[in-house]
């Protein structure tokens, strides 16, 4: 269990750098901005003129039936994205684990804070990647063998997802809600754990090892290439003398896996990707973080647009109060780094994941409830459900206060360090 949890933390952090680097990419290139200010004049413009009227041209429940759209929906994206993105940015680990359990206790539905996540992450993505740095990283064969496993897994948890709804919208959130719950109770309860193993400590980085852990390929890595099934893929020449090499059957599983999830849960998919990549296949670290960037976007583009936005799930102003929101919480965060012990920070982080653990813990009685397999009345389960949802957005303000506040106060310091790096630049050019 440890083990796993590890795991998981390294691909989370393997995803905020990326993200950290798709942010500063967009948010430093004029011809990006630009971009971003046009996908965004179709909702600015007419919010200028028409704030109080705002569910209207933004579709209300003529336009997208599944979910009523209130403006507090809208505004309540832009301060989600600025959460997560602070959480990205601060803890250096993925923050788009509150962002669909954020909008479902927004009154979104979960098929549309699903397919809504995935389009944010997709416009992210395909914004801010500098795809020609990462090429090399990528192996050819691996990347193909994955990304057709994960249009399958995509196409399986998109129809399943589409299929629920139609059925029972109830079932629907309420499956979403569990794989939600179960996992951030995993991921909250080890963080907790470990926050409180450390205190105390000193905080030291860990190095990953290029291969995938302190100790090498593990025992699964090591039978799983053993195996001759074609077809076979050779990987990591550069690193491993002659290369390794693994069944492209086994990298389609992993791949069909990544794309079943992250259709389910609307999230990049990077979080299984890197685990199974590293300590499963046995695949180096380096070729892991490229794959995962290629496979994001080829997830969360095909499964937002084919499997969520031609059939009306997908919020578009919605995704994108989330994206700006996201470029300003990242970058604050990343700065505040600077000015913050790290012990604060990864207690800051269980508390956060925690939270998104409650929210959605909360809102499974009433959804019981509702579909009659819990003796429940409709004001009790109502009652729950927004205790889940109070103590969640509590925290998640309390967080961001903490960080934006941190940041203030720590601009003559930041301010400082600057103007020290400037004139040590300067000497070092005159010298």
């Amino acid at each position: 269990m440890r083990g796993l949890y590890e795991a998981l933390m390294s691909a989370s952090r393997a995803h905020a750098r990326w993200e950290i680097e798709m942010s500063n990419n967009i948010i430093r290139s004029r011809k990006h901005l630009l971009i971003l200010l046009l996908m965004t004049l179709p909702i600015i413009i007419p919010a200028i003129g028409h704030a109080a009227d705002l569910p209207s041209f933004l579709g209300g429940k003529s336009s997208y039936g599944p979910s009523y759209f209130t403006p507090t929906m809208f505004y309540g994206s832009m301060a989600v994205g600025v959460c997560a993105g602070l959480i990205t940015g601060c803890i250096g680990a993925g923050g788009g684990f509150v962002i669909t359990p954020a909008l479902m206790s927004l009154g979104v539905k979960g098929i549309l804070a699903v397919g809504t996540d995935q389009f944010h992450i997709f416009a992210k993505a395909i914004m801010g990647t500098v795809i020609h740095n990462k090429l090399g990283n990528v192996n050819v064969k691996l990347a193909i063998a994955f990304l057709v496993g994960s249009g399958i897994g995509v196409t399986g948890g998109g129809t399943l997802n589409r299929a629920l709804f139609n059925a029972n919208p109830v079932m629907s959130d309420f499956i979403i809600s569990t794989i939600y719950a179960i996992i951030l109770g995993f991921l909250g309860c080890y963080s907790m754990y470990d926050f409180l193993k450390s205190r105390g400590q000193a905080n030291q980085a860990k190095n990953d090892d290029v291969h995938g852990g302190p100790t090498g390929l593990t025992a699964l890595a090591k039978k799983l290439q053993s195996i001759n099934l074609a077809p076979m893929i050779k990987f990591d020449e550069d690193i491993t003398p002659g290369g390794r090499r693994i069944s492209g059957w086994f990298v389609g599983l992993c791949g069909l896996v990544t794309g079943f999830l992250a259709s389910i849960m609307g999230v990049g998919g990077g979080f299984v990707t890197f685990p199974m990549f590293v300590y499963g296949l046995g695949v180096s670290s380096f070729t892991t973080v490229g794959t995962d960037i290629l496979q994001i976007i080829f997830t969360a583009g095909y499964s937002s647009i084919t499997q969520y936005a031609i059939y009306g799930y997908i919020f578009y102003t919605l995704a994108m109060g989330m994206l700006v929101g996201s470029l300003l919480g990242i970058q604050i965060g990343a700065v505040t780094t600077k000015v913050v012990p790290g012990m604060h920070i990864r207690a800051f982080y269980a508390i956060a994941i925690m939270a998104g653990f409650v929210n959605r813990a909360f809102a499974m009685p009433e959804k019981m409830g509702q579909m009659g397999y819990i003796g429940i009345s409709k004001e009790t389960g109502a009652l729950i459900n927004n205790i889940g949802s109070w103590i969640f957005f509590g925290l998640l303000i309390l967080f961001a206060g903490w960080i934006i506040i941190s940041f203030i106060k720590g601009l003559p310091t930041l301010r400082a360090e600057t103007a020290k790096a400037s004139l040590s630049d300067g000497k070092g050019v005159s010298q």
